[in-house]
């Protein structure tokens, strides 16, 4: 084997970096397409939890296909660990190399990662990679988890094909080790799929435009990145911006607050974000490793200064210096358990555009509900005789409003990005559960001159004897207003036992819930915060919210300071003015 190739921008040919930019683009959306329709498990097929991405031979980013926003770590710092591991001459043509290393994805178990280097004549010139979610990986199917030991099956860095052969010993251990090992497999050759339309894609590139053409245009394409990213930094007025928020619990020590506090500072063209001060990694299973930490940072700092940059890639992160220390939550060492890692990184972005609001009002956004809100089942299907474990994927709510605007509504969560939820009636056929309501909630965004977008309720009732656990956060730390905007609602959980609907527990992490056929559980998101006083809303606005049942008459009057008539919906001026006129006023004082 030659040794790697050597990315340099001299020469770089404006016209065929053009085409490698979008070209790249292409590949990891086309590796995204072929994983999708392969895959055996919903929540890859439906729900698009995976990502897929190019690499330099160096492990740096090209390309990731656009999905979950917070792997923008989780597989460039998986290459560089199987890197040093193997070695530069470890690796040969025909490899693929897996992990589930979750202090080295950042994430938990359940993410399978796959890399395939990328040979051109002998010489490697980058990465084929692949991130995706099994629905299982065995360990304990229930409650919260204390250790990564009883998370499940832990895969090192390992050859899955070594030059071109499968290792079957590998395989064979991991269909001893899954509960429904013919989706596991299946979704395994899906992954492997996804790598080689990678691999021969970026060959195509190489071999049509040449290999220092490609080489020259992808370095030209970080450094114009760079350029932009440091261009809006310059934007920003230089200081120490500082903001806290909280998470409920860590589903352990029940009530007892996890803080979450960011401070960024911006000195010319350069930004740091320092999560020092975020909570120590705690018992429950909320950890991620550090390489969500970095993702946090560069999310946050990607989403104000270059949030439409296509590709996603390394460039444009050299303004920015991430402090993230081991052994807090979004850097836990081991053996810390990591199986809900997304839930806590979003409230972290969330902290970090709070901080960042007094310096830049028009590039961020007020809290949105941040979290999955699904409810994992399991048990056995009467109809077929078989062991399932099923969910929705992520319900949705809103997000905070912004300053020219309100927030969506019914929206997957940051961490999710570009996942979706799964449909009703297709989970209907292949779980027995049916679906009652899937709506959204009125009066749950925040009250503002921008109003936050709304949450969602499903109610799911159970066919079958099955059992029910909920991890869900952020019931008590609601997601918050900006410039005079409201909170809007938290998260909520209730279970319907017997007839009988309970909902005032502690916090919404609820284990090992066993319902019987006719039981129910409902899931309500919360709403996004609102943006600036709610009595500056155009009247007109909140007139339509109400008829659209995005607001009800009584918090349109008691909130934005709006008389509607009950039965026509037409405004009382002389009251909405006086009502308002007093709303001011309390806000001046």
């Amino acid at each position: 084997m030659n040794p790697p190739f050597e990315f340099s921008r001299r020469g770089a040919d404006p016209v065929v970096t053009e085409i490698v930019r979008n070209g790249v683009i292409a590949v990891t959306e086309e590796m995204k397409t072929n994983l999708m329709r392969t895959a055996y498990n919903m929540i890859i097929y439906e729900a698009l939890d995976f990502t897929t991405g190019l690499f330099t031979p160096k492990g740096e980013t090209v390309s990731i296909g656009i999905g979950l926003p917070t792997f923008i770590r989780g597989m460039a710092e998986t290459i560089r660990a199987e890197l040093r591991h193997f070695g530069p001459d470890g690796i040969e043509p025909g490899d693929i190399l897996i992990t589930n290393d979750a202090y080295t994805t950042g994430s938990h178990l359940y993410h399978i990662t796959l890399t395939l280097p990328i040979f051109h004549k002998k010489t490697l010139v980058g990465f084929s990679c692949c991130m995706a979610h099994w629905i299982d990986i065995g360990g304990t199917i229930g409650g919260i988890t204390t250790d990564i030991y009883s998370e499940g099956l832990q895969v090192p860095f390992l050859k899955l094909y070594k030059a071109g052969k499968i290792n079957q010993d590998l395989v064979d251990i991991i269909r001893m080790n899954v509960r429904i090992p013919t989706r596991a497999l299946g979704d395994l050759r899906a992954q492997v799929t996804a790598v080689k339309t990678g691999e021969r894609r970026f060959l195509e590139l190489v071999e049509r435009y040449g290999r220092d053409e490609v080489a020259a245009a992808i370095a030209a394409i970080m450094d114009q990145c760079e350029t932009k990213a440091r261009e809006r930094t310059r934007s920003i007025p230089n200081g120490t911006y500082e903001a806290e928020s909280y998470m409920d619990d860590d589903g352990i020590d029940v009530g007892k607050r996890v803080p979450i506090k960011v401070k960024v500072n911006v000195a010319d063209d350069e930004m740091t974000i320092d999560l020092s001060d975020v909570s120590q990694q705690v018992r429950g299973f909320f950890n991620s490793g550090a390489t969500t930490g970095l993702g946090c940072t560069q999310v946050a700092y990607k989403c104000v200064t270059s949030p439409r940059d296509y590709p996603i890639n390394d460039g444009s992160f050299r303004s920015l210096k991430s402090i993230v220390p081991a052994g807090r939550v979004v850097s836990a060492t081991r053996p810390a358990p990591m199986r809900q890692w997304m839930t806590f990184p979003m409230t972290i972005i969330d902290t970090v555009f709070k901080a960042l609001a007094p310096a830049i009002p028009d590039r961020v956004i007020a809290g949105h509900h941040a979290d999955l809100m699904s409810a994992n089942i399991h048990g056995i299907d009467p109809k077929k005789r078989e062991f399932f474990i099923g969910g929705f994927g992520p319900l949705g709510g809103g997000w905070g409003a912004k300053r020219s605007e309100d927030g969506v509504s019914a929206t997957v969560c940051l961490n999710d990005g570009d996942t979706h939820n799964a449909p009703c009636e297709q989970v209907e056929t292949k779980i027995p559960v049916v679906v009652e309501r899937h709506s959204l909630v009125t009066d749950s965004g925040g009250a503002g001159k921008h109003r936050g977008g709304l949450g969602v309720e499903r109610l799911v009732r159970v066919l079958a004897p099955v059992v029910c656990n909920s991890r869900i956060d952020r019931v008590h730390c609601k997601p918050w207003g900006l410039e005079g905007g409201l909170d809007a609602t938290g998260n909520e959980l209730a279970v319907k036992r017997n007839g009988v609907w309970k909902s005032d527990y502690p916090n919404a992490k609820v284990s090992y819930i066993d319902l019987k056929p006719g039981d129910a559980y409902s899931i309500r998101s919360g709403g996004g915060g609102g943006y600036g006083p709610p009595w500056q809303r155009a009247l007109e606005k909140v007139q339509e919210d109400v008829r659209q049942g995005y607001v009800s008459l009584e918090q349109a009057e008691k909130l934005y300071g709006v008389v509607l008539d009950p039965e026509t919906l037409a405004p009382n001026f002389a009251a909405t003015e006086r009502l308002r006129a007093e709303m001011s006023q309390a806000g001046a004082a």
